[in-house]
């Protein structure tokens, strides 16, 4: 047996419960009657808990993920540094000009092979080896 109650709604909540209604294709009193309850349950703290506990799990781990890949970046470029550094000789200040010009030539390569790589979807960390506990491996 359904009993009619009269309530009274501040404006902008009673904005916001009709285009629930009719985004979600549900009566408005469909709507009260289930936040209502969810309101009153004994247990309704624990399930808002449970579920602001699962989101921060999802939001530790992908922070987790972000650093992992943010130190894979920095190593990366790390490793390239060092490399270049190491293999590049010094330039007499005639072959300079020809080296600066060399050197704009391999940058727009390396731009352009950068572009088809993350257009291909073939990403770094997708080839480094994962070695957090439990993972099992890559």
């Amino acid at each position: 047996m359904k009993v009619q109650t009269k309530v009274f709604l501040a404006r902008d909540l009673s904005l916001a419960l009709d285009a629930a209604s009719r985004r979600m294709r549900r009566s408005k009193s469909e709507i009260v009657q289930a936040a209502v309850a969810a309101y009153l349950s004994p247990d309704g703290e624990e399930v808002s808990e449970a579920a602001v506990t699962r989101r921060l799990d999802r939001i530790s781990r992908s922070i987790e993920r972000l650093e992992r890949d943010v130190t894979i970046s920095n190593e990366a470029v790390a490793l390239f540094v060092k490399a270049w550094l190491t293999a590049t000789p010094s330039l007499s200040t005639g072959d300079q000009k020809a080296q600066n010009a060399k050197g704009q030539e391999r940058y727009v390569g390396f731009l352009e092979a950068l572009s088809r790589r993350l257009s291909s979807g073939r990403l770094l960390r997708a080839e480094i080896h994962d070695e957090q506990p439990g993972s099992g491996g890559s």
